[in-house]
């Protein structure tokens, strides 16, 4: 594709430097286990913003949902608008409530540690479940990042898959292991940007290259009316409820996501969270609406997309199309800015995990703080080549591996965060049983051949959990005074 090009090749190579340099220069300002995991609480409302949702979208929202709508049509609105739900409900009702609870709360900086503050559990068996499934899910979580990296580079460069990985878990490997979190939430705010006038921009273009908006849904209809419905499939038969509820359904996944909720716990004041709300809001809106209409040129113009090339890679040949190429490679960029964003933050939750709470738990509970961040540093790496490990099948699929870590994210620790902060009657044993019937149910779920129903898995596993905390919570006996007082000063 740009193989030859020098302009795209430059840019790429600028881009990548300058992300590490941005590691590089929070090296020195790094110096606790808090500054890493959780940059000091000191984001400001609009990092925290941009980085929130970059951290979300990752490589899906310009590869997976974009490759969906082509082969879909309209009907991936039901996940667009799910999506868009969710983000929404989530800065509204948890983030404010999150971040004031966690300081308070032993001033928790990883979810783990949070549970274990929130309900006084004193047997650490809530962190360490929490870790554990926290590690399970985000090693498919991030080798999700991983295989879009890889069919980029090789779509770009004409490179082999396994090149194309190698190169991409290096980068992010370097600025990751350098900054921790702080550089992660800036290298995020800027690949944030670059997303949000990638998916608005290239759309624009496109549209005036293929004739204008109607030309080009009138190309649609004539390729196939039921693409531009949204409650009938490709086929022509109606999509029914468990579908749409399926689909809606990706907006529970909000409650859940580690490396999410952990910027709600790092801006600077609960205050911020308002603005930071309606920025987050109005750049979710604006690039899921982006990526579908993508989906949706890609049907009305089927040469942009050659022989060879899989659905997913539609927006990188659309920017080849309609971008010169000194531009492409800034656009192009912002792809590669999607799955840096998410992967580099998947790496450090999940190095948050194996250090704070379960190497510092359970290897050396007094192990210094200069200890805990290099320790911080290696599990990044060694997270980084298991999910790389993962990521080498080249059949792989985005969209199919951040369908299922989300969901177990989002049925795993989304209910126990409601419920914690809105339900003074929840207790120990009853968040100890939501996380192992959320984690189960979606494993299991998954794993059936088919599912059940066709419905995705975060459904049944959020429902069961959310059934699980309540039982066990009713059966147990109240809370501690210590615990309901805190709850209340909340």
């Amino acid at each position: 594709m740009a193989g030859n090009n020098p302009a795209i090749i430059v840019t790429f190579v600028l881009y990548l430097v300058m992300m590490v340099a941005v590691g590089a220069l929070f090296y020195r300002r790094t110096t606790n286990l808090a500054d890493y995991i959780l940059g000091g609480r000191k984001l400001n409302y609009w990092v925290t913003s941009m980085s929130a949702q970059a951290s979300d979208m990752s490589g899906w929202l310009l590869m997976g949902l974009p490759g969906y709508a082509l082969l879909a049509g309209l009907e991936a609105f039901w996940i667009a608008f799910g999506l868009a739900l969710g983000t929404w409900v989530n800065w509204r009702f948890v983030a404010r409530r999150l971040r004031t609870y966690t300081e308070i709360s032993g001033d928790s900086i990883t979810l783990p540690d949070y549970f274990e503050s929130r309900f006084r559990d004193k047997s650490r068996i809530l962190r360490i479940v929490s870790s554990i499934f926290i590690l399970i899910f985000f090693l498919v979580y991030t080798s999700s990042g991983f295989v879009a990296g890889a069919l980029l580079f090789s779509a770009i460069f004409d490179l082999p898959y396994a090149t194309g990985l190698i190169i991409g878990v290096v980068v992010i490997i370097g600025y990751t292991f350098l900054g921790g979190f702080t550089a992660v939430s800036w290298t995020d705010f800027v690949q944030g940007v670059l997303m949000f006038f990638a998916i608005t921009i290239v759309p624009l273009l496109a549209f005036g290259m293929a004739g204008g908006i109607g030309m080009t849904f009138e190309s649609v209809r004539l390729a196939n009316p039921d693409f531009l419905n949204i409650f009938t499939a490709s086929d022509g038969s109606p999509i029914g409820a468990i579908a749409i509820i399926s689909l809606v359904a990706w907006g529970l996944g909000y409650f859940g996501q580690p490396h999410i909720l952990a910027r709600f716990m790092a801006i600077r004041s609960a205050e911020e969270i308002a603005p930071a709300r309606r920025i987050a809001t109005v750049w979710v809106v604006v690039s899921l609406a982006g990526a579908v209409v993508i989906g949706l040129i890609g049907i009305a113009n089927p040469g942009i997309l050659p022989e060879h090339a899989g659905a997913e890679q539609v927006f990188i040949y659309m920017i080849d199309s309609v971008i010169p190429p000194l531009l492409a490679g800034i656009f192009l960029s912002a792809i590669l800015a999607a799955i840096m964003s998410t992967a580099d933050s998947q790496l450090l939750v999940t190095s948050s995990a194996l250090t704070e709470d379960l190497y510092a738990v359970l290897l050396r509970n007094k192990a210094s703080q200069t200890e805990l961040v290099w320790i911080s540093r290696f599990a990044v790496v060694v997270v980084a080549i298991v999910a790389s490990i993962i990521a080498f099948n080249p059949e792989s699929t985005v969209l199919g591996l951040v369908s299922y870590a989300w969901a177990g994210f989002g049925a795993t620790f989304g209910p126990i965060v409601v419920m914690s902060l809105f339900w003074r009657r929840m207790t120990r044993n009853g968040a100890l049983a939501g996380l192992v019937v959320g984690g189960i149910t979606v494993i299991g779920w998954y794993n059936l051949s088919g599912g059940i129903l066709d419905l995705y898995e975060i459904v049944p596993g959020f429902v069961l959990s959310l059934v699980a905390i309540v039982l066990f919570s009713v059966i147990d006996k109240e809370p501690a005074a210590e615990i309901t007082a805190e709850f209340d000063r909340v």
